[in-house]
């Protein structure tokens, strides 16, 4: 392992002026970036541990609700306003990890664990513009079940890993940011870039920037929400294919959703597309069908990929039939 600086921050403004210097990376629960750094894919020259700092999940004047950055993944799932006003997000996390892995990982760093594409992890033996831009992407004729139907580029197909974002991502969460420069506040479907031809370019974070919080609006529907998470086995696999939704329906009709996609894409996936075909329709298989399969009208399957198509349509419909069914 590259030798590293160690430093454990005492308050915010002494970890922003650390993780501000070169060569610096703010430290969580390590779940992700530690791993990567043994493989030699990570070599931070300093890491600014910040677990100490915002834990706190509290309500917002407005009825939301703020989850401090280094909170644990256990902490959230566990939040009793959590579990009731939004329970997607509950289920997100206990679907992500295991309990061991929950209780050390972080708000923070899930938002910005990388791929679990196994090219990238084989430092040696394979090509991967996002450990080595212009490289070359082996996954792209190799074996790539696992990898991006919608949103890739010639450089790069993988897929985010994370399940919490998906949740997030649905619920209109909002990270908030803080530098030596000031503080500022970025929509968390904003957050996450698309590969285009710069893929080791993964978000939209300034550089010394820092991860304080994820703020959550009031959003009364998604009392009425689910995440349906589908892999290849129960033990914590990677999702294929993952929908996180939420479905308020009134005499019959849609009169809102929330959907976004996990597994699909090189960011959480925002179903913009599906949400717009469904406000106002009835909630029938018929009318969640149409509107699956206008979100996956661009999808771009691999060789070995082409299922994960259907295998999205049926899972949204399947779980905004649950979520109709349950409203009914």
């Amino acid at each position: 392992m590259t030798p590293f600086r160690y430093t454990r921050a005492v308050a915010a403004g002494d970890a922003l002026r650390q993780g501000g210097q070169a060569g610096a990376r703010y430290l969580g629960g390590g779940t992700n970036l530690v791993d990567l750094m043994r493989e030699t894919i990570e070599r931070p020259e300093a890491l600014v541990d910040v677990t100490g700092l915002f834990h706190a999940i509290e309500e917002t004047a407005d009825g939301g609700l703020l989850i401090g950055a280094a909170a644990t993944n256990t902490a959230v799932a566990e939040h009793a306003l959590v579990r009731r006003r939004y329970p997607l997000l509950s289920r997100a996390i206990v679907a992500g990890a295991s309990a061991q892995i929950r209780n050390m990982a972080t708000v923070g760093g899930n938002l910005l664990q990388r791929t679990r594409c196994t090219y990238f992890y084989d430092n040696e033996g394979s090509r991967c513009n996002k450990r080595r831009p212009g490289e070359g992407c082996d996954a792209i004729g190799g074996f790539n079940r696992i990898h991006a139907i919608l949103g890739a580029s010639a450089d790069c197909v993988a897929t985010h890993p994370s399940d919490m974002c998906v949740a997030l991502a649905a619920l209109d969460a909002t990270v908030h940011l803080g530098s030596t420069r000031g503080d500022r506040r970025l929509p968390l479907t904003d957050l996450h870039r698309l590969p285009g031809d710069r893929p080791d370019v993964e978000t939209m974070l300034e550089p010394g920037e820092l991860i304080t919080a994820i703020e959550l609006p009031p959003l009364p529907l998604a009392a009425r929400s689910t995440y349906r998470k589908v892999r290849d086995r129960a033990s914590y696999a990677f999702a294929l294919v993952s929908v996180a939704a939420a479905l308020e329906v009134t005499d019959g009709r849609v009169r809102d959703v929330r959907l976004a996609l996990g597994g699909v894409a090189h960011k959480p996936w925002r179903a913009w597309k599906a949400e717009e075909a469904l406000r106002g329709q009835p909630a029938t298989e018929e009318a969640f069908t149409a509107a699956a399969l206008a979100e996956l009208a661009d999808a771009l399957p691999l060789k070995d990929n082409g299922f994960k198509i259907e295998l999205a349509r049926r899972t949204m419909v399947a779980v905004l039939g649950e979520l109709a069914g349950a409203g009914a």
